[in-house]
């Protein structure tokens, strides 16, 4: 059939790789293809409250979808070399579907057509290193790709696709090269291998696409979730806690490989044992408002999110084995499917001010063109709606297809390479698909908005400023806690060591060139006693608290930052010693459940710790003294 013009870009990069492709007229019904999408945005990506941005400051909504294949689609058992043995009879050899149907040009020019800005690339850690040489057949299509091995094939997919404009986001689907998900040996991100593995693809990856602006994101691992004998865990500081592991691995990133990349963690998929009468949820990014991440570059966090109608918030989706008397998303009403999309995932971009507030993504939704179920038809349809109304950044589950196997791709090819699917014939999809690319959403540039970010002591130290890491350790055998770059210390937890960081404040203080002060002892209290009777750590004149250390629950030492400008003096002293004592509306969130917390207001800065010895005391953190900005 007729396919869109190709970019000039792309028809470099396969004349460079032996092969080039004709230009030719949309087909009729295809969306107008902007052979300039690469104009219309300017890499690196980052984040500015829930938005994602461009490196001009504009809005750059999350306009993806899945193309799914390098991440293996074995079924897990019998021979690997039968296609009866893939999901869906699909084999992919490791690669993106497709290559053996249809040319790199066409099938770009096709995500063209589907009105898409992005793509998500799943991949496995198996595949990264596999040296045999791909198929011949299964590039018959891309005879450029003959003899490269997966990832040097992944390599030509991914230059093709940015070269045509579009955003690259790279997604650790599974350990092996197997169809996810279930109990496969894929389960986390260290089932199958080590930790250490895992961090060192991560690494080796972002590395080697760091030239290229357009790899914007690493999606860290995918559907997280429970194996036979054990959950993964959010912040219980195991080798099973999948926040200590995206929070160590997603600093790594930005400081070893490549600082552009937007670090994208997706919640835990399930925990439990999935039979009536057992504990078991859908966590999904409900842990994270009482437990966010905080990157050394705090603007580069996206959280994630799938939601299939199939599944639900205690329903596995499971017919048979494994199947619960719980409520399937789709067989929600409309308002209980919004109240529990919100309370899963939405509320991370929809409370602003709050240490979690982040953009969400929803990276995975779908359903088939042959679903026939009302229920499923009406809840993608709701989906749809509120995606649209939240303005929410998404990816549709899955891209590319075989003809005549499942039917849930939005494009399908055939043996001689011609195109079916949601741009053709009656897809009852087309309309929803449609109204949700073209629906209005902001634009243009994002008005700047008040970071606020939280510091998590529990099990290690949260130095968060790069410009404190590059200080060495300055109270060494402590745990310490430091806010990033640009924000100061402003709330903290009577136990624990959990702290409160931001930047709002009219004027904000920060000095991005002076050096740090260490502070163990009263020699800078001088204008007063605050805190009579009590241990009082206190920073020099014009100097603002920005980290602090503990040893176990007692206070070791305050870490201080000189600011730009001479900081008032007059100020206040709050007690969190017998209960919170915090500004009306908690501003930043709830940060340490279970503690007192004391919080200086927006409009002033942290100058100090005060606690006692006592006894039954263990010199926690008691007071704080906040004073004007």
């Amino acid at each position: 059939m007729k396919r869109t013009l190709l970019g000039a870009a792309l028809a470099a990069a396969l004349l460079a790789a032996g092969t080039t492709a004709a230009p030719a007229a949309p087909a009729s019904g295809e969306a107008p293809v902007t052979p300039a999408l690469a104009d219309t945005w300017q890499p690196p990506l980052r984040t500015q409250g829930r938005y994602v941005i461009d490196a001009n400051g504009d809005r750059f909504k999350l306009k993806s979808a899945n193309w799914q294949g390098a991440q293996g689609s074995w079924d897990g058992s019998g021979d690997r070399t039968d296609p009866a043995r893939h999901h869906d009879g699909e084999k992919s050899d490791q690669l993106p579907l497709g290559l053996d149907r249809a040319s790199l040009s066409d099938v770009l020019a096709d995500f063209h057509a589907l009105g898409i800005n992005s793509i998500r690339l799943p991949f496995s850690n198996e595949m990264l290193h596999d040296q045999r040489p791909v198929p011949d057949a299964t590039v018959a299509a891309n005879p450029q790709l003959r003899g490269k091995t997966p990832l040097q094939a992944f390599d030509a997919v991914i230059a093709a696709t940015t070269a045509e404009g579009f955003a690259v986001i790279l997604n650790d689907h599974t350990n092996t090269s197997r169809w996810c998900c279930a109990l496969d040996g894929n389960e986390r991100w260290n089932t199958s291998q080590s930790t250490a593995q895992w961090e060192d693809d991560w690494l080796f990856l972002a590395t080697r696409y760091k030239d290229n602006k357009r790899v914007v994101g690493a999606d860290l691992y995918n559907e997280v979730r429970r194996t036979i004998t054990d959950d993964a865990n959010w912040g219980w500081g195991d080798g099973h806690d999948w926040w200590t592991a995206t929070q160590r691995l997603g600093d790594r990133l930005l400081t070893e490989a490549n600082p552009d990349l937007l670090v994208i963690v997706e919640g835990i998929n399930w925990q439990g044992i999935p039979a009536d009468g057992f504990f078991h949820w859908r966590p999904t990014l409900e842990p994270a408002r009482t437990l966010s991440h905080t990157l050394v570059a705090s603007n580069k966090l996206v959280y994630s999110a799938h939601f299939y109608g199939y599944t639900g918030p205690q329903h596995t989706g499971a017919t048979g084995t494994g199947e619960t008397h719980d409520w399937r998303y789709q067989e929600f009403s409309r308002d209980e499917l919004f109240e529990t999309l919100r309370r899963q995932a939405f509320f991370v971009a929809a409370d602003t001010g709050r240490h979690y507030t982040a953009p969400v993504w929803i990276s995975e939704f779908g359903i088939g063109a042959d679903e026939t179920n009302p229920q499923a038809r009406a809840w993608f349809g709701r989906f749809v709606d509120y995606l649209i109304e939240n303005d929410t950044d998404f990816a549709y589950w899955p891209l590319v297809g075989h003809t005549g196997h499942g039917r849930w791709k939005l494009l399908d090819y055939d043996s001689a390479g011609r195109r079916s699917g949601i741009l053709d014939g009656d897809d009852w999809r087309a309309p929803d698909w449609r109204r949700l690319v073209t629906a209005p959403g902001l634009t243009g540039p994002v008005p700047a908005a008040d970071v606020w970010d939280m510091l998590n002591l529990d099990h290690a130290d949260a130095v968060q400023s790069l410009r404190t890491r590059s200080l060495g350790d300055w109270d060494r055998g402590a745990r310490k806690g430091v806010c990033p770059d640009g924000e100061r210390l402003i709330g903290l937890a009577h136990r624990d060591g959990r702290g409160l960081c931001t930047d709002a404040g009219a004027a904000r203080p920060v000095d991005g060139a002076g050096g740090f002060t260490v502070v163990t002892d009263e020699r800078h209290v001088r204008e007063g006693d605050w805190a009579g009777g009590y241990t009082k750590l206190q920073c020099p004149r014009d100097q603002f608290m920005t980290g602090y250390s503990v040893r176990g629950q007692a206070v070791s030492a305050v870490l201080c930052a000189p600011a730009a400008r001479p900081l008032p003096v007059t100020g206040r002293t709050v007690w969190f010693d017998r209960g919170d004592d915090r500004p009306a509306g908690e501003p930043g969130g709830e940060f340490a459940p279970g503690n007192y917390k004391g919080q200086c207001a927006v409009g002033e800065y942290a100058a100090g710790i005060a606690f006692t010895g006592a006894w039954a005391k263990g010199k926690t953190p008691d007071a704080l003294l906040c004073r004007t900005l």
